[in-house]
């Protein structure tokens, strides 16, 4: 979605490749902090959000190949 954006606004590859890495990224560290705030350090809510950051490195090595791939997308 970001790299949709990124393109009708114009921007470069080495911008929008970048800010599509950190917004994904920013969603799992936001996911455990809310998780551990409302249900608490031992919850089931917080060890599931903690295992989610696990699959991160792989989503985020998934999403570097995606904007490798749509580089000929940007001028």
């Amino acid at each position: 979605m970001v790299d949709f954006w990124s393109k009708a606004w114009k921007l470069k590859h080495e911008i929008a490749a970048p800010a599509a890495l950190i917004g994904a990224s920013n969603f799992f560290e936001l996911a455990v902090a809310v998780a551990i705030a409302l249900f608490g350090l031992n919850s089931g809510a917080a060890l599931a959000t903690v295992v989610g950051v696990l699959v991160e490195v792989p989503v985020m090595l998934t999403l570097v190949k995606v904007a490798n791939r749509t580089r000929g997308w940007f001028e």
